[in-house]
């Protein structure tokens, strides 16, 4: 006996893919905006927040600057007030050097004198002002100085030893005041007289090249030997051996 199998109900196939058309609208216009959103986003957004940090900055730098000027003291112009700068020797006085006219010191005639006899020296120096038993003399020997002027003036000293005779005057610099340039140029003139009395001629061009800047040893001069004849540092010195 054959057996008649029941035929399977065969239902009609759905198309899966298939969406309504409005659906599938809506969804990209979804698509589209949120694209746009995410880029305006990306784009907008770390350009405003680093452009209000830069102006942040500008306007706190700006703000800073300001308080630090308005904290420096005022700066006055003092300019005129400060001394003007000059060059060693010009500065504060004429600067004319001393002129020793020795040419016109030659016309005097002079006794020629010992170097023993000091008071027919001291003399033709002029009074004794004061005397120091307790001195020296160049070389450090026991002397004994007759001040021919004040403590307080252009100073003229005879110095008197065992071993050497020396006369010492004030050597005026060219700053220094025209009484001042005129006492040293009378001590060069007696200096000068002292000079030739003991060396005559000779002695009186040891003195005159001691006033042009020369420095004398060691030679000698008329009957004596001059150990030492020099003018500089204020102070003029010729020192005659007995």
């Amino acid at each position: 006996m054959n057996s008649v199998k029941p035929q399977a109900t065969v239902l009609p196939r759905v198309n899966r893919s298939f969406r309504p058309a409005s659906s599938w609208l809506f969804g990209c216009l979804m698509v589209t905006a949120m694209s746009l959103s995410g880029c305006n986003k990306s784009a907008d957004g770390p350009q405003d927040t680093n452009t209000q940090v830069t102006n942040d900055k500008v306007t706190k730098t700006t703000d800073t600057q300001k308080q630090d000027l308005t904290k420096q003291p005022a700066i006055s112009d003092t300019s005129a007030n400060e001394p003007e700068i000059v060059s060693g020797e010009a500065a504060g006085a004429p600067g004319n050097p001393v002129q020793y006219n020795v040419a016109a010191w030659n016309d005097k005639k002079v006794t020629r004198l010992k170097i023993d006899n000091l008071e027919a020296i001291q003399s033709g120096l002029g009074k004794v002002v004061s005397t120091d038993d307790n001195s020296l003399d160049y070389a450090s020997n026991p002397a004994t100085k007759y001040r021919f002027m004040a403590d307080d003036a252009a100073y003229l000293d005879l110095i008197d030893s065992q071993k050497y005779l020396e006369l010492g005057w004030y050597y005026a610099n060219p700053t220094d005041s025209d009484a001042e340039k005129d006492t040293s140029i009378n001590h060069a003139k007696k200096a000068y007289q002292f000079a030739r009395e003991l060396m005559g001629d000779d002695g009186g061009k040891i003195v005159a090249d001691m006033l042009g800047g020369q420095i004398i040893k060691n030679t000698t001069a008329g009957n004596y030997r001059v150990e030492l004849a020099k003018c500089e540092f204020y102070s003029c010195m010729l020192v005659l051996a007995k």
